[in-house]
């Protein structure tokens, strides 16, 4: 290690070059490091139905170029009606599980990047970071609409529709686009 050190500074002194370029100088070939992926937590009080279909909707545009996570301040079972909009368009649904912060990795809770909250009515649960950016996306929680299962399947469509052109602006902005 001490030699290549000696190599670098040689290197660097020689050709006036900066660190970097005396390492492709040394490798014969650019010295590239791999880019941290951003950590993004999705969350919303139950945990059942928006965080959900934004994290599934996540994983699908961003695919492994982030680290996508959700969970509710009080988590209750997925709605079914939430797995079958995503199946709708082909997103699978394996994954899902309602989970509280508790449940999260303690290092992706210590090193998340950006939270986003999905309330509306409700009162949005919080998580104290200094270090992660805080959006909210105010969406009505498709759950509480009341009627025949067309009129709250048609409500989960809007919501999961209104969440994945979020998802794709957003995906432009980490420059995923």
């Amino acid at each position: 290690m001490y030699r290549r050190q000696i190599l670098i500074l040689l290197t660097l002194l020689v050709t006036g070059s900066n660190a970097i370029a005396c390492n492709e100088i040394l490798n014969g070939g650019p010295m590239t490091e791999t880019p941290r992926k951003p950590r993004i937590l999705f969350m919303c009080v139950a945990n059942s139905a928006r965080s959900q279909l934004a994290e599934a909707l996540a994983r699908e545009v961003f695919g492994d170029r982030a680290i996508i996570q959700s969970a509710g301040s009080e988590p209750k079972t997925v709605n079914p009606f939430a797995m079958r909009v995503l199946e709708e368009i082909g997103v699978g649904t394996e994954h899902m599980t309602s989970k509280g912060i508790q449940d999260l990795p303690g290092e992706f809770i210590q090193e998340v990047d950006l939270v986003i909250t999905l309330c509306a009515d409700e009162v949005c649960p919080i998580l104290p970071s200094r270090r992660a950016r805080k959006l909210h996306w105010p969406y009505p929680d498709p759950a509480g609409v009341q009627g025949a299962d067309a009129d709250k399947l048609q409500a989960f469509r809007e919501t999961r529709d209104l969440i994945k052109s979020r998802i794709l602006e957003l995906s432009q902005e980490l420059g995923f686009e």
